[in-house]
Formats: C-alpha cells, sequence, structure tokens
C-alpha cells in the first residue's frame, strides 16, 4: 500500500464549501510569515497610501457636515436614526463608496473608505454600521464583480444615490458560523412573472442579524438550490447561491427589527415562504447557480478588512486622545493624574496599541488597494484590531473613571463602550476567527505544497501516486531547510538579516525573523505529528494563528514608522514604536512557548525545542522606564500624537471639543501654573479652598498680573467644564448645566 493511499483512509477530504474558500482569496505578506522568511522587500515595495484630493474634499466636506449634524445622544435616545441624517446620507452619496464612477459611485480607495468610516464611528457607532455595511460584503460588491451587464446597470445608479437602500441575508438561526449549513432552500420550478410562466425558484427563509434590514428597498439573499425535478440538469443538490429580491416583491417580509446593545443602528429580521422569483434575480443570472459561497468569501475578505477594523481603530484614536487629554486636565493631590505611575502604566498601553492599531489599518488597507484579497489577513486584522480596540476603551475607561460611566452628550466613551461587542461579533465571532480560521487557512493558502498534496492524496487520477510522491519530495525538503535555517538563527541570532535603513529597526526586523522560522518548524511538525487531528486542535492552531498575527503587526509597525514618520517626527514617535513593536513581538513569542508547553508529543515537543533552541523568552521587554516615556509623550501636543488622533475631529460643543479646549488652555499656562505652584511651596501665598481662590490670592501677592490671572482664570473655567460631568433633572428629562461654566465654551 503506497503512502498516499494511507494517508487517503487516514486524512479527512476538504469540503466544498472549505474549497471554495480556500479558492477565494489571496496570499499577501502572510504567506512568507507562515514559511518562516518575512519578506521585507515587498512590504518596503507597497505603495504608500494617501488620500486623493477628491477623497480628501470628502472628508473636509460631506464628512464634517454629517459629523455637525449628528447628536449621539439624540439618536441613543430615540428610536431610529433621524431622517435628516439618513437624507444627508443618500444626498452626499455615502453608500456609494466603493460603486465605480461610471454608475454614479465614489470608487474611494480601501484606505479612503477605512479612513471614512472610522472618522464617522468617533463621533457615532450607529451612523457608522449604517455607512459601513452597504460599502462592505453586500449587493453592491456582488453585482460589481458577478451581477450581469443589465443587473449592474439598473442597480448600481440606484444604490449609489439611495433611491435603493440595501441589505444581505446570510445568517440564519440554525446556521451562523457554519453558513455552509445553511437550511434556507430555493427549488427550481416554474412560476408566474410579469404575467409570463418563467423558469425560477421557490424560496423559502428565515434570516436574523441583517443590518439595514428593517429600512432595504432590496433584499441580497443566500440560500441552498435544489432541483429535484431535473430542470437545470441531472444534479439535485446545486449549492449556495445568492440573489436580489425588492422589497415589494410579493412574499418578501423586511421589517421587524432588533435591539443590538441599545446602539441605534437598523438590524432586523427577514422571512420569506414559497417566494417566487424569476432565474434574472439570482445575482449573475442562472449560470451562477451554485457559486454563491464562492462569491461570498471572495467579497467577504475585502470587505472585512476594511469596515471592522476601521471601528477598532476608531476606538483606539478615542481612546488615546480622550484619556490623555484628561490625565493632563484631571488633579489629585496636587498632581495631574497622568503623572502617577499606574495611570502611566494604561495610557502608555493604549498609546502603544493605537500606534499598532493605526498601523495594521493602514496596511491592511494598502494591500487591499492592489487588489488583492487576503483572506488570512483581512482576519488578523478583523479579529486582532477589535480586540485590541476593546482593549484600549477599557484603559480608558479605568483612567477616566466615574467621568466614563455618567452618559450624555460630554461622555466620549460609553457609547462606543456600549457599541464595541458589535464589531467583535458581526461577520464571525472573533473566537470562530482566532481559533479556526487564522490559522485553518492560513496552513492551506501559506503552506507552498500542502494544498496541492491534499488534492493529491484524494485524486482519482491514474498518475495521482506519481503526482503525490513529487509533491512529497518537495514538501520533505521545505520542511529540512526551515530546520536548518531556524536551528542557525536559534544558535546565532544575530546572522538574521536585517535591511532597515533605520539603525532602531533592524533589531526588530531580526527579531521578526527569528520567531517567523521557529513558527515555519513549528507548523510543519504540527502536520507531521497531528495531521488531520490539527483542525480540531483549536487551542494549538489558535496559537499559531496568533504568532502569524503578531508578525503581522510587527510588520505593520515597522512600515509605518519607516514610511508615515518623518524625519522632524522620529523622536516624538520613537517610544510610540518602540512599544507597539515589543508588544506585538512579546505576543508572539509567548504564544510560541504556549504551543510548545502544550504540545501534545512530548518527543516532538523536545525536539522542537532543540532544532529551534527555544528554552525560554527573548524578545525584548517593555521596561517601566519605557512606559514612563510613552505615557509622558501622550500627554504632548506634538505633531505626532495628532497622526494618531486624526480620526477624531471635535465638533464646538461636543465632549472631545470641551476636552481640547481644556487641554490646550493648560498647555499654554503650564509656565503660569509652575509659578503659582512655586509661590504655593515658598508660602509666598496661600491656597484657597479653590483654585480660584488660590489665582486671587496670586493675583493680589503680584505673584501673576492682570492679563496672566485672567488667562488662567480661562483655563481653571475650562478645566471645571471638563472635569464635569452630564446631569439631568430628576426624570432624566432634561439636561442641566451650571451657569458659570457656560463661560468656558463661548
Amino acid at each position: 500500500m503506497s503512502l498516499r493511499t494511507t494517508l487517503k483512509k487516514v486524512l479527512p477530504s476538504i469540503s466544498i464549501t472549505e474549497q471554495e474558500a480556500l479558492d477565494a482569496g489571496d496570499v499577501w505578506l502572510e504567506g512568507s510569515i507562515y514559511q518562516g522568511k518575512p519578506d521585507f522587500s515587498a512590504l518596503r515595495a507597497v505603495p504608500k497610501a494617501e488620500l486623493s484630493a477628491e477623497e480628501q474634499a470628502f472628508l473636509d466636506g460631506p464628512v464634517a457636515e454629517l459629523l455637525e449634524l449628528i447628536d449621539d445622544t439624540e439618536i441613543q435616545n430615540g428610536k431610529h436614526l433621524p431622517d435628516y441624517i439618513l437624507d444627508f446620507l443618500k444626498k452626499e452619496r455615502f453608500f456609494s463608496l466603493i460603486i465605480p464612477k461610471e454608475f454614479g459611485g465614489r470608487e474611494f480607495s480601501p484606505y479612503a473608505n477605512s479612513t471614512i468610516v472610522a472618522t464617522i464611528a468617533t463621533k457615532s457607532s450607529g451612523v457608522a454600521v449604517t455607512v459601513m455595511v452597504p460599502n462592505s460584503l453586500g449587493p453592491g460588491e456582488l453585482l460589481m464583480h458577478y451581477g450581469t451587464d443589465e443587473q449592474r446597470a439598473f442597480w448600481l445608479p440606484r444604490l449609489s444615490n439611495g433611491t435603493d437602500i440595501p441589505c444581505f441575508a446570510l445568517t440564519s438561526p440554525e446556521a451562523g458560523s457554519d453558513a455552509g449549513g445553511i437550511p434556507d432552500i430555493g427549488v427550481v420550478t416554474k412560476g408566474m412573472y410579469e404575467g409570463k410562466e418563467v423558469l425560477g425558484l421557490n424560496v423559502t427563509w428565515d434570516k436574523r442579524y441583517i443590518t439595514l434590514a428593517p429600512i432595504a428597498t432590496v433584499l441580497g439573499l443566500a440560500f441552498k438550490v435544489r432541483d429535484p425535478d431535473g430542470l437545470l440538469g441531472d444534479k439535485q443538490d446545486l449549492g449556495i447561491t445568492c440573489a436580489l429580491i425588492p422589497k415589494q416583491h410579493p412574499g418578501v417580509e423586511l421589517g421587524n427589527r432588533h435591539d443590538p446593545m441599545g446602539i441605534r443602528f437598523y438590524n432586523g429580521t427577514t422571512r420569506g415562504n414559497n417566494v417566487f422569483i424569476p432565474m434574472e434575480f439570482i445575482i449573475g443570472g442562472q449560470k451562477n447557480i451554485g457559486r454563491g459561497w464562492q462569491m461570498l468569501v471572495s467579497c467577504l475578505g475585502a470587505g472585512r478588512g476594511i469596515s471592522l477594523p476601521a471601528l477598532g481603530c476608531s476606538t483606539s484614536h478615542v481612546a488615546l486622545k480622550s484619556a490623555s487629554e484628561y490625565a493632563a486636565v484631571r488633579e489629585q493631590f496636587g498632581l495631574s493624574i497622568g503623572q502617577f505611575e499606574g495611570i502611566q502604566e494604561k495610557l502608555a498601553d493604549i498609546a502603544g496599541k493605537t500606534f499598532l492599531q493605526e498601523s495594521m489599518r493602514v496596511l491592511t488597507t494598502e494591500g487591499l488597494g492592489l487588489g488583492l484579497k487576503p483572506s488570512v489577513v483581512t482576519a488578523i486584522a478583523k479579529y486582532h484590531m477589535t480586540e485590541i480596540g476593546r482593549d484600549t476603551l477599557d484603559s480608558a475607561m479605568d483612567i477616566q473613571a466615574g467621568k466614563a460611566i455618567q452618559c450624555g452628550p460630554q461622555n466620549t466613551l460609553a457609547k462606543g463602550y456600549v457599541a464595541q461587542p458589535i464589531a467583535i461579533t458581526v461577520e464571525g465571532a472573533n473566537i470562530l476567527t482566532r481559533n479556526l480560521m487564522i490559522f485553518g487557512q492560513g496552513v492551506m493558502r501559506c503552506h507552498p505544497y500542502l494544498q496541492s498534496m491534499v488534492e493529491a492524496i484524494h485524486s482519482d487520477d491514474k498518475n495521482a501516486d506519481k503526482e503525490f510522491n513529487k509533491i512529497f519530495r518537495k514538501t520533505v525538503g521545505y520542511s529540512v531547510s526551515n530546520s536548518l535555517r531556524s536551528f542557525r538563527l536559534g544558535l546565532l541570532p544575530f546572522s538574521a538579516g536585517a535591511t532597515s535603513a533605520l539603525a532602531e529597526v533592524k533589531p526588530y526586523e531580526k527579531s521578526v525573523q527569528q520567531l517567523a522560522s521557529k513558527l515555519a518548524v513549528y507548523a510543519d511538525f504540527s502536520l507531521l505529528v497531528l495531521g488531520g487531528k490539527l483542525k480540531q486542535a483549536e487551542l494549538l492552531s489558535a496559537r499559531l494563528g496568533d504568532v502569524m498575527s503578531y508578525l503581522y503587526a510587527a510588520m505593520a509597525c515597522i512600515r509605518f514608522y519607516e514610511q508615515k514618520v518623518d524625519a522632524e517626527e522620529r523622536a516624538q514617535a520613537a517610544p510610540y514604536f518602540h512599544y507597539a513593536t515589543r508588544w506585538a513581538l512579546m505576543n508572539a513569542e509567548n504564544a510560541l512557548l504556549a504551543f510548545l508547553d502544550n504540545f501534545p508529543s512530548g518527543a516532538t515537543r523536545k525536539f522542537m525545542r532543540l532544532i529551534t533552541v527555544t528554552y525560554s523568552a527573548k524578545m525584548p521587554k517593555i521596561s517601566d522606564d519605557l512606559i514612563r516615556e510613552l505615557a509622558e509623550q501622550a500627554q504632548l501636543d506634538t505633531r505626532f500624537k495628532k497622526k494618531l488622533t486624526h480620526l477624531v475631529k471635535s465638533v464646538p460643543g461636543d465632549g472631545h471639543y470641551i476636552n481640547e479646549q481644556a487641554y490646550k488652555a493648560k498647555l499654554d499656562c503650564l509656565d503660569l501654573l509652575k509659578t503659582v505652584k512655586k509661590a504655593l511651596r515658598s508660602k509666598t501665598i496661600q491656597a484657597g479652598v479653590r483654585f480660584s481662590q488660590t489665582l486671587e490670592n496670586a493675583l493680589a501677592a503680584n505673584v501673576i498680573n492682570a492679563d496672566e490671572h485672567k488667562k488662567l482664570v480661562d483655563y481653571n473655567l475650562k478645566r471645571e467644564r471638563a472635569i464635569r460631568v452630564d446631569e439631568y433633572d430628576y426624570d432624566l428629562n432634561i439636561l442641566a448645566e451650571h451657569s458659570e461654566l457656560k463661560v468656558a465654551n463661548q
């Protein structure tokens, strides 16, 4: 019995839906990481993401106007998004960011799409999701790639100008993560349409969690097709299919709403029972019956890398801006709380992770801008950027404490905190993404020979043994090469290559090479020892996926530091860069060590340790000095910090504006504040019960003059306004405000 025949009995075959998912995406930088040789040349050759003049004008115009229109407190206290918001989104074609100009769309780049969605999300999650969905997975993108000429010509202009609002229905009560198991069925039959008998399908469906469904005028629908009467051939089960059905079509039910965490975006259900649709409703026409899953995963790969990572990144921008400004102006025990090391630890973590978030957002959208659909990279971005967004928001909530939990217009964090689980859950729960998708897809897509080997194992071709043996020899050679390289880098880490022009980057580049070489070896041994069981060993495969993810994040940090930070900003950006890159490398190494500690075969575990020279953690650590340095840098109003908070556009009167005014006023008064504090320490003046009284004493003692007193009083009013929280009448109906503090915003 040949080796191929033996493996065929042991290894499970790849299902049709799994194969379509594997075939749908592209392999990009993650391929070189998995293979143990991260391609920094390819990384540095990626064209730099920049907004075009048209894209910048849209941000400066319609997006800025939208932010002024949004009152998120009003939205959250209502039942729906206000009509004036929806009308504005339609008028300014916010739903057409990805639609080609020839159909009336804006045809913006993935980077611009991400920036627009993220900017809106800093103001309102509900409005951001409303904009996000039509520009992500939905009828628009499916039509662009797979629709007939007639479908594109009819639907895309209507979607562009808001005449029609789309939604796409995939998730069923019985099939969430296992989308291939959807129970919704379309039966091929003949029926009446527009007064004629035509070939079509009787479709029955029950869908939930469908964003925009309550207001949609056109329904994208995924279902399985069966042909029991053989009207299309001799095959009965034809596979998942996508159709586009107008809301007014007889039998379509759209309208019931869910209530996702109280966030006021439209999300709901759609149902239909034996609804007859003609073949022309199928996206791409009759020839695309059964191609639905391939179409979906192909489009999802791009959308997943834009919208949800944008939400995660926007959360980090808000957390950094809000927490750093509050830490600078909030004082306790005579000091700003940003000088306390406990606060600094949280603030540094926010700042470093925001650098990492922005780095990953930029790099991922740059890859998508090349026309690629890297399914593994977009899964990495979706999982890690939404999770890191949750981390930074938690830390910002801790820093702002009581201010962060009192809802109202001045609170910059609470609504995002409530909405955060939505991004974690949408387009596949994060547990699924981490434990099954990242390494599960990566091992098949990124290994140079594995997919071909599996196909040869299960092939019935007469030359299958010969083809398998050829691939097997290449696989063995590949694994031996990986092992030798990893042993060399483990024994002689300085021998790793580094081509960066910046001395501070080279050690990190070498560290990425070292860790990736170990990943390649561990992945090979996992396949060799566990085989098909690796699919069920989710804890182990998730850790290998984490290594891929964190090394991709480290590469993103390196690229951002090299290409997005100019020479004048290097000193400002350095602590952010060091923290973010070290954090990514430490997590990658910890995942490798946890993988080794829990590998089920003791002998293999010892051999892997030996061949990769891995017995303890060796990556550079985040020191207390780095934490203090970064926390101090994050509280400065530098040009680089503006880059990491550029998504937040403060509007006069909102919480960000109030905090920002106090923060800038304090920075403008630092020398005067030092003078007053020096006078207090020397007992030249006495402290008042309130700081305003202290300032009166300083003026009376000629420690400060009248103009300086006026300047400090203005700062103090703004400071008091920033540390206060919204308050209401007894029944929470009317927002109350202390009259003396209104001066601060006049």
